[in-house]
Order: C-alpha cells, then structure tokens, then sequence
C-alpha cells in the first residue's frame, strides 16, 4: 500500500465529508494505494456516525473510536499501530489541511529519502494575538532545544516514512514534537515544506492557549530524557553533590568563624543567629534531596525492560 491517511478528530462530522471526498479525488488522480484511518477521540456529535457512513461506500475507510477524549497523541499512536501504507500522512480534520499537499509530501519520502516531512504554513489565518505570535515564539524556542530547524514543528500535516512511526511512542501531549522524538530514535533526516493554510469552515478550534504553557513543559520534560533518560544519576548526583558540597563548606566556614572569633576573645552571634547557617542547611538538604533522586531514578532505570531498547538501522 502507498499510503495511510490518519486522521484524528473531535466533533468534526460537518467536515468529514468534504475531506474523505477530498482525499479520495487526489488519491484516484494519482493512482496511489491508499487507506484512510480515522481516530474518532470521543466525538458528542455525530462524527461516528458520518464516519460508518463512509466506510459503508469505501472499502479505503478505517476507523477507531474511543470511549471519551484521549487527546490528539493517544489518537494517533492508535492510528500509527494500525498504519499499513509505506507513507503515513497525518492531517488534521477541520479542512484547514490541503489534501492537495498529499502527492508532494509523498514524493519527498519516497524519492527525496526524507524520513520525516514537516508542513509550515507560512502564512496563516489565525488570530494574530492569540495564534502567531505565541506560535512563533514557541517554535522558535523548540528551534533552540532541539536543534531541528523547522518553523511550524506542531504543524498537523506531515509524512513520516513508514518505519519511523513503528519505532516511536506517541504518549501524553507529545504530538508537538514528533520530529523531535524521531530524531532521538536516530531518524535524522528531517524536511520541511510549505502548505496551504486554510480558514476553518465548521465548528471551532478544540485547543486553548494552555497548549503553550504544556508545550514548553512538554518540551524541557524530552530534553531532559533524551540527555539523562537512561542515566539520570548523571544530573541529580552531579548537582546534588555539587549543592552538597557547597552547603558543607558554608558550614564550615560559620563554624570557622565562630571558632576563631572565641579564640580571640570577641564577642560573636550564634551559629544559629545567622542566615548563612540556614543556607547552608538548605542547600546540605536539597543537594541530599536531589542525590537520592538520582539513586531511585538508576534503580527505576535499571528494572526497566526496555533499558537496553536501541533502534537498530540494519543487520548483516
């Protein structure tokens, strides 16, 4: 099979036929192979229904439905299971995706050696206030993190190569950096092309602008696994000490000074009558704090069955 369309969508059943139409044109005039999998995440309109409707006059039509809203990454590392097409596209439902887009994002899988296509849409018809801006100044930091120089890195519209998304795990909110986790699993090569950005035609958008604040947790929570994830002891135990360390020696510098002024006969402050006592104490337990945390996570890490899991390119 040429190609897997997923699709995962929220109350979408005014679109969905306009865009399984849509889809099916470009298709039919490009003599692909083709499937197209929806991932109904707990719709309350009667997005399932239009959905069964269309899989009773296609056979190209898949379809999964959840019990209530999962979210967009359980949605589509469902889809990336069950995805059978050499190149996986994925859109989003809301017609603001051009299908149209299809045959070139394939072509540069396929015939350029992409692993991974990432759309940009470079000229948007969002709010400006409430869409672009923070969108350019989030993608602009995730440029800076991980290294990947793409304008619109949570772009709904891109084409992996098959064999990408069967060796990364989708999970939480982490469909925002899916070019990010491919990279981390050793799939380098990563391309961007500019797309069509369309108005929204029916119902209204199902993200607010807590997916920024998310995002950025999101962000430093996969650079901090992919540099520590399978050694975290080399993070908390390096600080921790570190913190120790510099705790212990104000201590004893307090302690030092007391010493020596009663040597002298002046008259000095308790220990305890000083911040600086009381920083050091901190910084003694948080360094001891974090030391141990580091100990767990190597414990965690070590039980883990999956602690010597590395994507192997090929074998002879």
């Amino acid at each position: 099979m040429d190609i897997s369309v997923i699709v995962p969508l929220f109350n979408e059943a005014e679109s969905l036929p306009e865009l399984y139409a849509w889809i099916q044109r470009v298709m039919n005039e490009n003599k692909f192979t083709y499937e197209v999998i929806f991932i109904n995440d707990g719709s309350t309109d009667d997005s399932w229904k239009v959905i069964q409707d269309l899989k009773a006059k296609s056979d190209n039509v898949r379809a999964i439905r959840f019990r209530r809203n999962y979210g967009k990454s359980p949605a589509l590392f469902c889809g990336f299971e069950r995805a059978e097409g050499d190149v996986v596209i994925t859109m989003d439902a809301d017609l603001q995706d051009s299908p149209d887009e299809i045959p070139e994002l394939y072509r540069m899988v396929m015939k350029d050696g992409y692993d991974l296509v990432s759309g940009w849409k470079q000229k948007r018809y969002d709010n400006t206030f409430t869409k672009n801006i923070p969108s350019k100044i989030y993608n602009a930091t995730a440029r800076k993190v991980t290294g990947l120089k793409l304008h619109d890195m949570n772009c709904g519209l891109k084409a992996y190569r098959k064999e990408v998304i069967k060796n990364i795990e989708v999970y939480g909110e982490m469909h925002r950096y899916i070019p990010y986790l491919a990279k981390n699993a050793g799939y380098t090569n990563i391309g961007e092309k500019v797309v069509i950005h369309r108005k929204r035609q029916y119902g209204v958008s199902k993200f607010g602008l807590e997916r920024f604040v998310n995002g950025y947790l999101d962000l430093f929570s996969l650079y901090f696994l992919d540099k520590f994830g399978k050694q975290p002891m080399h993070f908390f135990g390096l600080w921790g000490s570190v913190m120790f360390l510099l705790g212990f020696v104000a201590v004893v510098a307090v302690g030092a000074m007391k010493l020596i002024a009663l040597a002298k006969g002046i008259p000095a402050p308790l220990v305890t009558d000083t911040p600086y006592f009381y920083i050091a104490l901190t910084m003694m337990l948080l360094g001891t704090q974090m030391f141990l945390s580091g100990f767990v996570g190597e414990l965690i890490s070590r039980s883990n069955a999956e602690r010597n899991k590395y994507h192997i390119a090929e074998e002879l």
